[in-house]
């Protein structure tokens, strides 16, 4: 309303000074309770000393008379005994502004937007000045303000004065809407806005694992917007409000009539430190509440006094009015330290500091960056905002009062998205708990070895946690997902690290194989025994009758039966493999074909003995040498066409045992036809020197050697044949052991059958070793 007065009155006023051809007259009455000293520059300050306007003349008819603003507000007075101490501060500091004074003119706007825009008027156009024709002056009284305390009076003022590019620094507006640079580009503060106080808020419920929270706020336009910007800040994080309720402003009464005292409350700065609400009957419910509050300092040398006005005990934006004065000192500092040349403006021309323009004030306060005396680095974005600073207060109880204890602070400077330094140990929670930080979730948070899974239709705080599933791990709390596991590894039993499958071969190292490995190589020694035994005692009859050099044959093959089991322990490798199957091939059926040879010695020397046959000339040492050559040639073919169409080679097979995966190292046959030739022509052997065997099973007692020979055949082909269904059912290593035992049983089987008789009755019955024994019938 003040406004459209003022504009009226400046419009009448110019009307008659061209009508009547004299000077012009500002029609506009002084700044009402005004605080003014002069100085070289002078800075104004726009202050709600009382918080009543007086309500104009709505009919334009008269002056009103007796229009003072009601109400005195102390705490506004403060603000304005602080910028009367800072001027005085800075002008005592010949340091910062040498050889300048600064002044003030300071006005009260009665805490409404017509009386503060007419006292932002009257100060940057002067005061009962004369405009001599069109010429308004070439600079306004003063050049820059330090206000307002209200966000809608700094609108006001802004929109106003940027016509005359006056800046202004406010030291309580903390409406996000100033922040609009392009809107307000004139406009300053050192009171965070209300967005980075939104951001602190959501970082606190982040810091403390708070997911699952109540929103309260007031039913006006801050409240409104204070929570619009706190869910906003909250979107994208993993916090979740459960409700936004908009309560009346008689919230804490019915939270105290209701005996609601298990609740943990965070304020912010609008009530933290209200005292009319930390009231004694609110202990109950708000103790421990923990909040934001504007950064507190202790000015040395304010406040001095008994006075009623100089209550320093909470000294916030008694501080920010201090900030702001000291962020035009140090541009006008900036100004005076300017290098003629080397200026920003045109030419390199530097300002004229008692000639002040606010254009150039403006650009200096842009790019202030300073630390006040009270340690705190001062300056403004590119938005005209500070840098975002709070003490974090705590709701003590003492002697049954509230306190606001300060327990830390919050600092986010640019670039940073914020720091806390909180005391945990001095914080008392809701419900008075000391050392438990209170647990607000809707689920608590899947531990390590599980995701998340949204409950639906619920907000993403409600999750189930699932396990992961087999060879997926999730290592940290909170997983969104499981991560599969890398190729040839696989999860733990707790789904959390991926560990190396476990890859399973029979070695040398296992029990099994060591004992196999043992049982090998003595079987190996007791054939070399057997044969060393046969050696010495060559020349005796016994010896001789057995055909010794068939008998050294089938013991060399002997021992290659028990040293081939080797070849199948340890890692299969490509040369192991080839080996394994066609040593193990040759190797029997060289000892076959030699105990299969001396069955046909025997059954034909028994048949000799018949009149009219002479069938011995068709088995003599050349015949019996032509026909082992024979057998083994055909298995030998048989290898090498197996090794050079299809060999073995190393292979791994995953097997999962006990529900986990497990590679086997294996040799793949490579062609089964051909291992099922190599077993089937040793089977054919086996099976035709078992018949015959027991065709000669009638011989004499003295001449026993196809009694023994039937006995080895029936174990072997015994062994072989329990080996294919074994070998088949059995998993991993465990096929590859039973096929060695049945190596090592068939080939003791073959040892101690054939050659155990022998050796008893050449090492043990030495009068059996005569011709004459082995002549009787």
């Amino acid at each position: 309303m003040y406004a459209c007065t003022l504009l009226l009155c400046y419009l009448t006023g110019q009307l008659l000074g061209v009508d009547g051809g004299g000077d012009c007259q500002l029609m506009v009455k002084s700044i009402s309770g005004n605080v003014y000293q002069a100085g070289d520059v002078v800075i104004g300050g726009l202050f709600p000393v009382h918080m009543e306007a007086p309500h104009p003349e709505m009919e334009f008819k008269r002056k009103k008379v007796n229009d003072s603003c009601e109400i005195f507000n102390q705490r506004a007075y403060r603000w304005l005994q602080t910028m009367i101490f800072a001027v005085q501060e800075i002008n005592s500091n010949p340091g910062l502004l040498p050889n300048l004074s600064l002044g003030y003119l300071a006005a009260d706007t009665c805490l409404a937007e017509s009386t503060t825009l007419v006292a932002a008027m009257t100060m940057v156009t002067g005061q009962d000045v004369s405009l001599a024709d069109t010429d308004c002056g070439s600079a306004p009284t003063v050049p820059v303000i330090i206000g307002d305390a209200r966000s809608s009076g700094s609108i006001v003022v802004a929109d106003t004065l940027g016509v005359f590019d006056i800046p202004m620094v406010s030291y309580f507006a903390s409406c996000v809407c100033l922040s609009d640079s392009w809107k307000y580009p004139l406009f300053f503060r050192t009171m965070p806005s209300d967005a980075e106080e939104a951001q602190a808020m959501a970082k606190l419920l982040r810091l403390l694992g708070w997911t699952w929270v109540g929103l309260v706020s007031a039913d006006d336009d801050f409240g409104r917007f204070g929570s619009q910007m706190l869910m906003e800040a909250l979107r994208g994080t993993e916090v979740c409000v459960a409700y936004h309720e908009v309560i009346p402003k008689a919230l804490f009464q019915e939270v105290a009539h209701q005996n609601i005292t298990d609740k943990q409350w965070i304020a912010n700065d609008a009530w933290v430190t209200l005292g009319t609400i930390a009231d004694p009957r609110n202990i109950p419910s708000l103790a421990g509440t923990i909040g934001f509050a504007v950064r507190k300092a202790d000015i040395h040398g304010l406040g001095i006094g008994k006075s009623l006005y100089a209550d320093v005990s909470q000294l916030r934006i008694t501080y920010n009015v201090y900030k702001g004065v000291y962020a035009i000192a140090h541009a006008l500092h900036d100004m005076l330290a300017c290098q003629p040349g080397k200026g920003p403006f045109l030419n390199g021309q530097c300002p004229d500091v008692r000639r002040l323009q606010p254009a150039q004030i403006h650009h200096y306060l842009r790019r202030v960056n300073f630390t006040t005396p009270l340690g705190e680095r001062i300056y403004f974005d590119q938005n005209g905002d500070p840098p975002a600073s709070y003490d974090i207060i705590n709701w003590h109880v003492a002697e049954g009062t509230i306190q606001f204890v300060h327990v830390g602070h919050f600092v986010s400077y640019q670039g940073s998205s914020g720091q806390f330094h909180i005391d945990m140990d001095r914080v008392v929670w809701g419900g008075g708990s000391r050392h438990m930080v209170p647990v607000s979730v809707c689920s608590s948070p899947c531990p390590p070895g599980t995701r998340k899974a949204v409950q639906k239709g619920r907000p993403v705080c409600c999750f189930d946690c699932l396990p992961c599933a087999e060879g997926e791990v999730s290592n940290e709390i909170g997983s969104l997902e499981c991560v599969r596991c890398p190729e040839r590894f696989w999860s733990n039993s707790n789904y959390t690290v991926c560990v190396a499958q476990q890859v399973d071969f029979l070695s040398y190292n296992d029990s099994m194989g060591m004992i196999l490995s043992i049982i090998s190589v003595a079987g190996a020694t007791l054939t070399a025994a057997t044969s060393s035994t046969f050696l010495y005692y060559r020349h005796t009859p016994f010896v001789r009758a057995n055909n010794s050099e068939v008998s050294f044959m089938l013991l060399l093959s002997l021992k290659l039966c028990f040293l081939c089991a080797l070849a199948f322990i340890g890692q299969p490798a490509v040369l192991s493999c080839m080996l394994r199957h066609t040593l193990f091939g040759i190797s029997f059926v060289t000892c076959i074909s030699c105990l299969l040879s001396r069955t046909v010695v025997v059954l034909v020397a028994f048949r000799s003995t018949l009149p009219s046959k002479n069938l011995m000339r068709y088995v003599g040492p050349i015949q019996q040498r032509l026909g082992i050559c024979i057998c083994t040639l055909v298995q030998g073919l048989i290898c090498t066409l197996w090794l050079t169409l299809a060999p073995p080679q190393p292979a791994e097979r995953a097997i999962q045992e006990n529900q986990r995966p497990k590679i086997i190292l294996e040799c793949a046959m490579g062609s089964v036809v051909a291992f099922s030739l190599v077993l089937g022509y040793i089977g054919l052997l086996a099976c035709l020197c078992l018949l015959l065997a027991f065709l000669a099973r009638k011989l004499p007692d003295n001449f026993n050697e196809a009694k023994l020979i039937t006995f080895s055949m029936l174990i072997f082909c015994a062994v072989w044949v329990a080996f294919v269904p074994a070998y088949i059912s059995s998993p991993g290593k465990y096929s590859v052991a039973v096929e060695i035992f049945a190596i090592l049983a068939s080939s003791y089987g073959l040892l101690l059958c054939i050659f155990a008789p022998k050796c008893y009755i050449i090492l043990l019955r030495p009068e059996k070793n005569n011709k004459k024994h082995l002549m009787t019938r």
